[in-house]
């Protein structure tokens, strides 16, 4: 800048994004075409971490049921059943949420309620 330019006392900086709720929290995303830093959902991964934990031990006969171990764990049974469930998750969804790219669809709470069994059509009831 030369010594007759004036300074100007703000800029006005303008980033295009929205908001959105993700897992009960409110996210940033970027607009379509844009490259988003991967980030992991911590939640999600924990969740699957203990839902292979848990068959891991039931599977090895550790545990003979499912209530046995939940008590152990110190949880209710049908939240056990429930995390349990994530196990079922096709490989290519657990590597997605893994990688920190599940995509918006791949939530905890959405699927703690319920998904398809059959991994071709999880990849169509996630997005």
């Amino acid at each position: 800048m030369t010594r007759g330019t004036p300074v100007p006392e703000t800029v006005t900086l303008h980033v295009p994004f929205r908001l959105v709720k993700r897992g009960g929290r409110k996210e940033m995303q970027l607009p379509v075409g844009t490259t988003q830093p991967r980030r992991t959902d911590n939640t999600l991964v924990k969740a699957l971490a203990r839902a292979f934990r848990w068959k891991r031990m039931l599977d090895s006969g550790e545990f003979t049921t499912i209530v046995e171990l939940a008590e152990r764990e110190g949880i209710a049974p049908s939240y056990m059943n429930r995390i349990l469930r994530l196990t079922l998750l096709a490989p290519e969804t657990v590597e997605a949420i893994l990688d920190g790219r599940p995509g918006p669809e791949v939530t905890l709470a959405r699927v703690l309620v319920s998904f398809p069994v059959e991994w071709g059509k999880q990849a169509l009831h996630f997005g």
